[in-house]
């Protein structure tokens, strides 16, 4: 079997025929030049099929479900708040959260934020992309862009809010104490959180602010560092 792998949102079952869209046909057919009764990947968050290319007809690929390589994910649910940035900064973060592990991507407008649009079909295509290349099964989501006032009040009593907070003098975390539910990690602006919302997060039941370094990081790289330090210690 080749090393392609391609999101498939239909539902997948053995023996099913189906086909590619028009971009996965043309990426399968002549970039990749898989050829007819050659194999490849698809995935959805019910699994990971082998794929069987049965015929190439104008320009579409059509092909039989051969067999399941993997079940679902059961994976610990870890979210990112975050303030938009700058594109190109953006994708990049986008990218490597969902590389990480990423399961919800939550755009949250502060006081400071910049960048006050989002093309969140851009995002999902950056998401899509980056889950077929590091082997992800389930895709994360991510959704409309809210104040920080609207999403504590959602997920009061929902989540496990880390806090990345450069002012605290914790420097410990405690992954034993996380309750069963989603952890949610949340990034300030480039221009930092201003001191209503600092005090408004430090309100949140059940925060757990953390300094993760003495230095001033860029929302990006901050976002990265949180991420690997908690996945990491998730998977211990």
């Amino acid at each position: 079997m080749s090393n392609i792998r391609l999101f498939y949102p239909a539902s997948l079952s053995l023996n099913l025929n189906s086909k590619l869209d028009k971009s996965q046909s043309h990426y399968v057919n002549k970039v990749m030049r898989v050829k007819v009764n050659e194999t490849f990947s698809l995935f959805n968050s019910n699994g990971e099929w082998e794929a069987k290319v049965k015929e190439i007809a104008k320009g579409m690929v059509e092909f039989t479900i051969t067999k399941q390589i993997r079940h679902k994910e059961n994976s610990k649910e870890v979210w990112l708040a975050f303030s938009p940035i700058r594109s190109n900064y953006f994708n990049f973060m986008i990218q490597k959260a969902t590389e990480l592990g990423v399961t919800k991507f939550l755009p949250i407008i502060f006081d400071r934020t910049i960048v006050r649009k989002i093309n969140n079909e851009r995002l999902k295509k950056i998401i899509i992309e980056a889950s077929e290349q590091s082997n992800r099964i389930n895709i994360p989501s991510i959704e409309k862009a809210q104040n920080l006032k609207n999403f504590l009040s959602k997920y009061k009593n929902k989540i496990d809010l880390i806090f990345t907070d450069l002012n605290t003098e914790n420097k410990k975390l405690d992954i034993k104490k996380v309750k069963n539910i989603p952890i949610c990690i949340i990034i300030g602006p480039e221009g930092d959180f201003s001191e209503k919302e600092r005090k408004e997060i430090l309100s949140f039941e059940g925060v757990k602010p953390i300094k993760i370094n003495e230095n001033i990081l860029r929302s990006e790289t901050a976002a990265i560092s949180t991420l690997s330090i908690i996945i990491y210690c998730l998977n211990l």
